[in-house]
């Protein structure tokens, strides 16, 4: 059935940024509709959040997630959320009310939250050490590309449909990159198509500490671990950057700058174009720095930090005046974001054992999306009186802070030892260099 295929790794993360696609297209159509369902509805802003607030509760399970890849396998477990999360979607087209709004949205953010710790999953099984960077932001493309798609194919959708044919069609696109899925993937010591040169260029090029020991991974022995703390907690603060973008732009374009259904099909994909562009620009620089003596890790942290830095645009986006300037500061956050967010996503890979990374970067969502799920709250509750410019604000500072926390917490192996992040107890913190 399968003949050899040349460079077959980089299909296979191909097939994987697919789903994320979808994944990331599915959870987006509720924020492009958002202004029209709420109208039709009769949702208030409040009402809302907590609609948005219960996909965060619910992709908060993420560690669930991610054991479950890591127990019963990559092919199997993915296609069963992917399955989920389609079906799930499907529903949202014959909900009525905020309530069942908020237990779909709930139910969906359990599912869709396999979608990260699946990426890291494949990108540690199938790629050497050297180029996870770059499969990783090539995964990541998914996000960007997912939520770019989601304002022109949402919007078509509603004008000449209606806001509930959006939920079938991005539902029923999920369904068909299941079958897919199923068809195509093996992991690399099953798969036909993998040829025996490529197969010794991904083991010739692994660490050889973050070989599987065998054993079901341990949530205790990964929060024991400082150096989870050195990822979870960045993300934890970053994360509300992304959260803003897909969840709250759209409706800060109708309320605020005064944007009808056609001009949020025109711009509100464009901070996602640039996500992309981050997407590949975060591994580009590490391997930039890499060529330069930088240690892998150090030169991770260094493109966090250049993204926490871009972040600063961000800042602006409330206080100018142009509606067109706000949506270019909204595709430097996008752009920043994203060479942030693929480098600390990536780091999961670098630190921990390939049969515990899916539970790890599943449980360093969880705090993630915790970020999302707070500033979601605080934005619903407090816009209408405070108005959306201090929370652009605070997104720029939260980004700075996760950067000071990666330094401090992230132990680098090229000065702590081949086998840091593993048994690195959270006890022995003080004593650690950072």
């Amino acid at each position: 059935m399968f003949r050899q295929v040349k460079a077959l790794r980089w299909w296979i993360i191909g097939l994987v940024m697919m789903g994320a696609i979808i994944n990331y297209l599915t959870r987006s159509t509720m924020g492009v509709a958002a202004p029209t369902l709420m109208d039709d509805l009769g949702l208030t802003t409040q009402q809302y959040s907590w609609i948005t607030s219960a996909f965060q509760l619910g992709i908060m399970m993420q560690p669930a997630a991610g054991y479950v890849l890591d127990t019963i396998g990559l092919k199997t477990g993915f296609a069963i959320f992917a399955t989920a999360w389609s079906l799930i979607t499907i529903a949202h087209g014959l909900a009525n009310s905020w309530p069942v709004f908020a237990a779909l949205r709930g139910a969906l953010g359990l599912a869709e939250g396999s979608a990260n710790p699946a990426g890291m999953k494949a990108v540690s099984e199938w790629f050497p050490a050297r180029e996870r960077g770059l499969a990783g932001g090539v995964f990541n493309m998914g996000a960007s590309v997912g939520s770019m798609l989601a304002p022109p194919l949402v919007a078509w959708a509603i004008l000449t449909y209606h806001w509930q044919a959006a939920f079938f069609i991005t539902g029923a696109m999920g369904l068909v990159w299941v079958v897919l899925w199923l068809f195509l993937y093996r992991s690399p010591d099953k798969h036909p198509a993998l040829s025996d040169e490529e197969k010794r260029h991904i083991a010739e090029g692994r660490e050889t500490h973050l070989d599987s020991d065998g054993s079901k991974p341990s949530l205790i022995r990964i929060l024991r671990q400082r150096n989870f703390w050195g990822i979870a907690l960045p993300r934890f603060l970053a994360d509300p950057t992304w959260g803003t973008l897909a969840f709250w732009v759209p409706l800060y374009l109708t309320t605020v700058r005064g944007f009808d259904l056609t001009q949020i099909a025109m711009f509100a994909w464009l901070p996602f174009v640039a996500a992309d562009l981050g997407c590949l620009f975060g591994p580009t620089l590490v391997l930039f720095l890499q060529k330069r003596g930088v240690s892998l890790i150090n030169a991770r942290r260094g493109a966090f930090t250049v993204g926490a830095m871009l972040m600063i645009g961000v800042a602006f986006v409330g206080f100018v005046d142009s509606p067109y300037l706000a949506i270019l500061l909204l595709c430097l956050g996008g752009f920043a974001h994203q060479t942030l967010s693929v480098t600390v996503i990536t780091m999961s890979s670098d630190l921990f054992r390939r049969n515990e990374v899916a539970t790890a970067t599943g449980m360093a969502g969880t705090f993630g999306n915790l970020g999302v799920l707070l500033f979601s709250l605080l934005i619903g509750g407090l816009v209408t009186t405070v108005g959306y410019a201090p929370f652009f604000v605070a997104l720029a500072v939260l980004d700075i802070l996760g950067a000071i926390l990666l330094w401090t917490l992230v132990k680098d192996p090229g000065r702590a030892g081949p086998r840091v992040g593993h048994g690195d107890d959270v006890s022995t913190l003080a004593q650690a260099k950072p």
